[in-house]
């Protein structure tokens, strides 16, 4: 029996309609990215801003780990600023343009001598200007930002409170750090803050922040991720989840000295390893204080 070309059509239509339904997705999100140079060094700036964004949104910048992997922790990040409605920023610091720890999570505040560097060089100094050149991109007006990192990020993000006291920061969230910069002024600089330009002053603007520190229950890995293992780390435990618990018993131990109210809280992600992905859901909470 001989089908006509109509029936064909028809029963050809019948059949593909399935799979075009399968292949035929919705359009992905899609994010955009920027070169931002600051005193002769190159960042790129992985931004993405959800339907429905206005003027008023507000901003979420967010700082990678040691992988230097930016785009991925923008694409973390991309379903929760979807789901809340903010818009998220990703300053990518490339090994190459910010050789080792020091030029990245320590801020590039001196160089392999020890000696200070003009401000204008520390990766510190990028928050800001990235944050204005975003809102120029974006027309966005917010006139302050919310400040999120995981591992190295959270060293960054950690150091930057002091070392930044004119930093817009409306809250800041350090996650699953490896290892910290105490806010103690008799401990030499990295792990204190002898011997660096932050004063009293810096320190109890920085102690006032509203700052969570985040720690994964099960980020008790001792080795995973490159940690850091030298005597001083090691005082302050031998694990992130027992460091950062360190970290803040010294944080509320300054304030008590200072005679001020601590502005951070001690938060946890119940059964959450070394992962930004599992972590940055908790961390919104307290990023927007859920």
């Amino acid at each position: 029996m001989r089908l006509s070309l109509s029936w064909l059509t028809v029963l050809c239509g019948v059949q593909l309609a399935p799979i075009l339904a399968q292949t035929v997705a919705a359009p992905a999100a899609v994010h955009d990215h920027f070169d931002f140079v600051q005193a002769g060094k190159h960042v790129t700036v992985w931004h993405y801003a959800p339907p429905g964004s206005t003027p008023d949104t507000p901003i979420v910048i967010v700082m990678h780990g040691v992988g230097r992997d930016g785009e991925r922790y923008l694409e973390d990040w991309m379903p929760l600023a979807q789901e809340n409605k903010f818009l998220v920023v990703v300053p990518e610091f490339s090994k190459a343009q910010f050789p080792g720890e020091e030029s990245y999570n320590s801020g590039n505040t001196v160089d392999k001598a020890g000696r200070p560097l003009p401000r204008d060089q520390w990766s510190f100094s990028v928050i800001e200007p990235v944050f204005e050149a975003v809102k120029a991109r974006t027309g966005n007006r917010a006139e302050r930002y919310r400040l999120y990192g995981h591992s190295a990020g959270a060293q960054f993000v950690q150091r930057y409170v002091y070392f930044v006291p004119a930093a817009r920061i409306e809250r800041a969230v350090c996650a699953n750090a490896g290892w910290y910069m105490l806010p103690d002024f008799s401990t030499l600089f990295p792990y204190g803050l002898k011997n660096t330009p932050v004063t009293e002053a810096d320190l109890r603007h920085a102690l006032a922040l509203p700052m969570t520190v985040l720690l994964g229950t099960a980020d008790t890995d001792l080795v995973l991720h490159a940690l850091r293992h030298t005597p001083e780390s090691d005082a302050q435990g031998m694990f992130r989840l027992a460091r950062g618990k360190f970290f803040f018993a010294h944080a509320e131990e300054a304030a008590r000295q200072l005679k001020m109210p601590l502005g951070w809280r001690l938060a946890f992600a119940p059964d959450v390893d070394h992962d930004d992905a599992r972590m940055a859901p908790f961390a919104v909470r307290q990023l927007f204080e859920r």
